[in-house]
């Protein structure tokens, strides 16, 4: 659709507007109805705006809207109507379009929408629409707050929004490029001006009935002096100052010492020959493409312009590389508008400002400002208190803004969009605008607390005094700037941020060492991230000490507590409501804390607290009725006494702080079990050193900042270069590390001042550049590295080897380079580690350390040059763990399943073991070593067993119950490891035949999947199983495996139900939820039972294959016995051997060892084949009723890998 061509229907709306005849507009009769129509049209509108831009380009708002606004403003409907039309088309284009299109042809739309709105400007800037508005503004303000009707609200906040659209519309750079000429936006200002509108912008901002609308003026104002620099403003009209005078001097000096370098360059290119006859020339030393030397065939005072990159294509940068644009752009207007503007800042600061800005502050706290107008308020804090300091000083105009509450308000909207910045890159820019804006906002505040450090008035000298030592003392202030320059990102913030970050630090830097040396000595406050641990929370009783006592102590409280109880228990109502019995915020459910309730009523009982425990016990009766555990709801009083009794007298369960554990439980639990590890702040205090302040600037990030603006120096501000020499100056003099600049691009920098024609007006920098190349060429002179180091960035340390030569940072630091080895040592630690390396019971390394009577070494160093020599294979073959034994030889591996087949049936197996063992070894060492002989499954296995106990016949039948239960939940409620393990312990007998038929069932179904036909999908799950054992022990960490079928084969395998048991029976963990979709190979299955389990999916050929290796003929053993072992022999040695053949691992002794296994009558070990879903049937079935007694279990401690990395 061509948008130049106008739809038909709006078309004859427009036409049904009325016609203008000479200055005279007609309305028609339909006219108010076409302006709604427009409207609506509007609100109707495509995503590429076609409306608005037929609209636009039909000049609707100058040929009608304007006319009809002017000259009929007594028809207030229609008035209305034509300003909600004007506000709806003079919208900002970034609101019409969301931000700015990067599609060609919606950037076309946009653009140029921008150029209608650029157009409305233009038609606007004129006395007499504004005259109107103002007029009509100052009628509706002229009724009371109870005469004000909402449409009148309406239109206030439409006349402001209008104003608002029009001076929002940004310039047309190709016709506003020339200074002190009235520009459109300088017209617009002067109409508004003329029409008295500024004066009712000034009521509405200083009246306190009117600060609905301060957000809406402080958006007028700010755009009003869009490009106006505050400084500049505020000297017009006051005669030329001498800084400006001498700065002007300055300029015109350099252009002018420029101009005679090139006249003279000129001068020195003219040949007295003809350019067809200035020769050629050989350059020696300077190679051509080839081997010989560069001929040049120009003349010779072209020659110092010769580069290699003459005649190349530049190499394009990215436009995600490229710097940042500047968008701000400052212009003198002309001088009748801003001597009006300059009269309108000194007007608003003193009747305005305080009370505008607190009323937008107040605003923005309560939120009830729109996102991001803070940058309103940022901006006008930075404007209004930069032109207060340059008129004429007044801390009384600006006192709303100046305080430590400003201070950390801009700091905490700095830091915000800083973080903002780099989290969304997308609005990267954005965010990097407003933080330039709050950062200004922040110098200023700088630097009129500076300014009054300067007044005569001893009050501002104090006030000044107070503020200063606030910011120096948080630690946020102090490393702000630190934040900034290391994170600063040229391709979001543009130059001017830089140079105003690096002015401020300068200001910042300056004020701090003042103040310094003001006070002698600055305590300020220090903040470090301190790890700390944190215990679990114990039991109430054990932290309040009502640990339960013998039954004589309990008979001997009972008759006071007894007292106490009938004095309470005939009031039925006895404060129900003022104690709760259950945690709301706890993450364990109201149903599952009856047992801390219950523990909770013995603390009170113990306590001696009567009331409050009479009052818990009725409260938890109200919570918890079912089953009658906290007595019925008739229950007599004397009733409720009796069963205070019982709980008082009962052996509750209680968890088990950290401290009651054993001694050996702690060392090897506490870190994983009980403790927490935490990052805290801990705030403290220290006396502030300037210097070591200072040196936290000496690095390479700052540097590149600082450098990367002294490249611009010839457009930079002398105070700009000044900031950027002081900052230098204190990290190459003050803190001697002028190495810092020895850099190859800094030196090009230098090289590109010292040949400037106009040198003489950058003293300074001249001054430094030299001061550094000579601290370059004097180190040059000893250390002939430095030049290979000018090719790189540093920090400080390489710093300190240049200066002090390389190996000295070593020298001072306690690890010293490792001295070297002589043969003499070599032979000794040889003969040493053969002498030792097979005694049991010690470590290698400290037994060497204890004899080798040399040059003192470390233990690194020993292990170190042991694997050089190849004595050993790895550093991690001397890795010190719980006991000081590596290796296990094969009697200590027998004599371990000896104990392991004598004890297993007991309720501590590991206990056992660890006493009989003669070899003593840590308990995860043990535990490690079971795993992988494959005599126990998991962990799980090994957890101390439960005695089975007859319920106590101390307490009655209510007591039991209590009991029961309260032992249940509270099982319930640790987060032990024994709540993924079974339930109780069965008998012997009961647990060969599960295993027995787990088996069977196991080796059925693989047998009937082989006759189905899913031989390769099996053979495929086989390799997943064996394939993730070997990466998890390659890794040294496991995380679930999703099986991913990629074959159909492989694919119908897996929707098999038959095939799905068997994936249950193994462990093989179906998705858990709608978001997975594969079966997963558990974390929680160790590489050898992985490898177990896959060799259990053998094919009955390999079978057959492999029973003659595992299972050697015994003579003397025949009939069932003997098929029984063949049959059940330990099927977890078997698997071993099977996964050493398979690699070539087996050796002749564990083959014998097998064969003696087999000959020995062991119990079968446990099958962990079983699927989580039958171990939770198992559960439920074997689960108690809740008032049937139960059989009072031990805890198993999870037996933890106590071993350091």
């Amino acid at each position: 659709m061509d948008l130049h061509m106008m739809n038909c229907e709006l078309l004859a709306t427009c036409s049904a507007l009325g016609y203008l005849e000479g200055d005279t507009y007609h309305k028609e009769p339909d006219c108010l109805e076409s302006v709604k129509d427009l409207i609506r049209y509007l609100r109707h509108e495509d995503e590429t705006r076609d409306v608005r831009q037929q609209l636009g380009a039909a000049q609707i708002l100058q040929s009608d809207l304007l006319p009809i606004l002017t000259q009929h403003r007594q028809d207030k409907p229609l008035f209305d109507a034509v300003i909600r039309l004007m506000v709806n088309l003079t919208q900002p284009a970034l609101l019409c379009f969301g931000s700015l299109p990067k599609e060609p042809s919606f950037r076309h739309h946009f653009l140029q929408v921008l150029t209608y709105l650029q157009a409305y400007k233009e038609a606007f800037a004129s006395e007499k629409a504004f005259g109107v508005l103002s007029e009509t503004l100052y009628e509706l303000l002229q009724l009371g707050w109870e005469e004000r009707q909402e449409e009148d609200n309406l239109l206030i906040e439409r006349i402001l929004l209008l104003v608002r659209n029009i001076l929002h519309v940004p310039a047309d750079l190709d016709q506003e490029k020339i200074d002190d000429d009235a520009s459109i936006h300088d017209q617009l200002l002067w109409a508004i001006h003329l029409s008295g509108l500024d004066d009712l912008l000034l009521f509405l901002a200083s009246s306190s009935a009117e600060q609905q609308w301060s957000l809406h003026v402080l958006e007028i104002v700010s755009l009003m002096f869009r490009d106006q620099n505050p400084e500049q403003l505020a000297g017009i009209g006051q005669g030329r100052l001498a800084q400006e005078r001498s700065a002007d001097v300055a300029e015109l000096e350099v252009l002018r010492q420029r101009e005679m370098a090139e006249k003279k360059t000129r001068a020195l290119q003219r040949g007295n020959r003809h350019s067809r006859f200035g020769g050629s020339y050989i350059v020696q030393g300077l190679k051509s493409i080839g081997e010989r030397d560069l001929i040049f065939h120009k003349g010779l005072h072209n020659l110092r312009n010769y580069s290699s990159d003459l005649g190349k294509q530049p190499k394009k940068v990215p436009k995600r590389r490229q710097a940042a644009r500047e968008l701000s752009i400052q212009r003198r207007s002309a001088l009748n508008v801003r001597l009006f503007l300059r009269d309108f800042c000194s007007e608003f600061l003193e009747n305005c400002y305080n009370r505008l800005m607190g009323s937008v502050k107040d605003h923005l706290l309560r939120e009830k400002a729109q996102q991001h107008d803070e940058t309103y308020y940022m901006w006008a804090l930075a404007f209004f208190m930069a032109f207060n300091r340059a008129a004429s000083f007044r801390p009384g105009l600006v006192s709303e803004t100046l305080s430590v509450r400003t201070f950390h308000f801009i700091e905490q909207n700095l830091t915000n969009y800083y973080e903002m910045m780099l989290t969304d890159r997308k609005e990267a820019a954005s965010w990097a605008r407003r933080m330039h804006l709050a950062l200004k906002a922040y110098q200023e505040l700088l630097a009129t607390v500076n300014e009054m450090d300067l007044s005569p008035d001893e009050a501002v000298r104090e006030s000044s005094r107070i503020i200063k030592n606030n910011i120096f003392y948080v630690m946020e202030y102090r490393e702000l700037f630190l934040t900034l320059f290391r994170k600063f990102d040229e391709r979001c913030q543009p130059r001017s941020f830089l140079r105003d970050l690096v002015e401020t630090t300068h200001l910042f830097l300056k004020m701090l060492e003042r103040f310094c040396r003001s006070r002698g000595n600055l305590v300020v406050q220090n903040k470090r991230k301190k790890r700390r641990k944190k215990k679990k929370v114990l039991d109430q009783a054990t932290v309040s000490g009502n640990v339960p006592s013998s039954p004589e102590e309990l008979e001997a409280m009972w008759p006071a507590l007894a007292e106490q109880l009938e004095c309470c228990a005939q009031n039925p109502e006895l404060g129900i409501d003022s104690m709760v019995p259950f945690d709301a915020a706890s993450e364990v459910p109201v149903e599952e804390q009856r047992a801390e309730a219950m523990v909770r009523i013995q603390d009170c009982l113990l306590a001696g607290q009567a009331p409050q425990a009479l009052t818990l016990l009725r409260s938890a009766r109200e919570v918890w009725p079912e089953g009658d555990v906290f007595g019925s709801q008739d229950i007599s009083p004397e009733e409720e006494i009796q069963l205070l009794k019982q709980i008082l007298s009962a052996p509750l369960p209680r968890q088990q702080g950290p401290e009651e554990c054993g001694t050996e439980e702690e060392e090897e639990e506490e870190e994983e079990e009980e403790e927490e590890e935490l990052q805290v702040v801990q705030v403290s205090e220290k006396e502030f050193n300037f210097l070591d302040y200072l040196k936290r600037f000496a690095c390479s990030t700052v540097v590149r900042a600082y450098v990367l603006l002294l490249r611009s120096y010839q457009q930079n501000s002398a105070h700009t270069n000044h900031c950027i020499v002081k900052m230098l100056h204190r990290l190459a003099h003050d803190l001697k590390m002028e190495a810092l600049l020895f850099q190859l691009s800094v030196f090009c920098l230098f090289n590109r001042l010292l040949s400037d024609p106009a040198a003489g007006a950058y003293k300074e920098l001249v001054t430094f550049a030299k001061y550094i190349l000579g601290k370059f060429f004097a180190l040059a002179a000893v250390n002939q590295k430095a030049f290979v180091e000018l090719l790189f960035w540093k920090n400080t340390a390489v710093v300190r080897e240049m200066t002090e030569g390389y190996g000295s940072l070593d020298d001072r630091s306690s690890s010293r380079r490792a001295p070297t080895w002589s043969p003499e040592e070599e032979a000794r630690l040889r003969e040493l580690y053969l002498a030792h390396k097979d005694v049991e019971g010690q470590d290698v390394v400290e037994a060497i350390l204890a004899h080798l009577n040399t040059v003192p070494r470390t233990r690194k160093q020993i292990i170190h040059h042991l694997v050089q020599l190849g004595l050993a294979d790895s550093v991690k073959d001397f890795q010190r763990k719980g006991t000081h034994i590596v290796l296990w030889t094969g009697d200590q591996e027998l004599e371990l399943q000896r104990l392991f087949e004598e004890f297993q049936d007991s309720d501590d197996v590991l206990g056992h073991i660890m006493k009989n063992i003669t070899a003593k070894r840590s308990r995860a060492r043990i535990v490690d070593k079971l795993l992988a002989l494959g005599l126990v499954a998991e962990r799980r296995e090994l957890y101390k067993k439960r005695r089975k106990k007859l319920a106590s016949s101390i307490l009655p039948n209510g007591a039991e119950s209590l009991k029961d239960f309260c032992q249940e939940d509270l099982e319930e409620e640790e987060k032990l490891p024994e709540e993924d393990s079974e339930e109780d312990e069965e008998g012997s007998s009961e647990a060969e035949e599960v295993q027995g038929s787990l088996v069977l069932s196991t080796e059925n179904l693989g047998q009937s999947l082989h006759q189905e036909g899913f031989s390769t999908p099996l053979l495929w799950l086989q390799h997943c199983l064996i394939r993730a054992a070997d990466d998890r022990e390659e890794d040294g960490c496991s995380q679930a495996v999703p099986l991913v079928p990629l074959t159909e084969e492989n694919e119908e395998a897996m929707e098999n139900e038959q095939f799905q048991q068997l994936l249950r029976k193994l462990g093989v963990r179906p998705p858990a939820s709608e978001q997975e979709t594969f079966w997963r190979i558990p974390a929680k299955l160790s590489p050898t039972q992985l490898r177990r389990v896959a060799a259990s999916l053998n094919q009955p050929e390999e079978e057959q294959k492999l029973q003659p290796e595992l299972q050697p003929e015994v003579p003397g053993e025949e009939g069932s016995d003997e098929e029984h072992c063949k049959e059940h022999r330990p099927q977890a040695l078997r698997a071993l051997l099977l996964t050493h053949k398979k690699k070539g691992l087996a050796s002749p002794e564990e083959e014998d060892t097998v064969g003696k296994e087999q000959l020995k009558t062991a119990p079968k070990k446990r099958q962990l084949l079983d699927s989580d879903e039958e171990q939770e049937d198992e559960g439920r079935n074997r689960a108690p009723e809740l008032a049937a007694p139960r059989i009072q279990k031990k805890k198993r401690f999870q037996i933890e890998d106590d071993e350091d990395d």
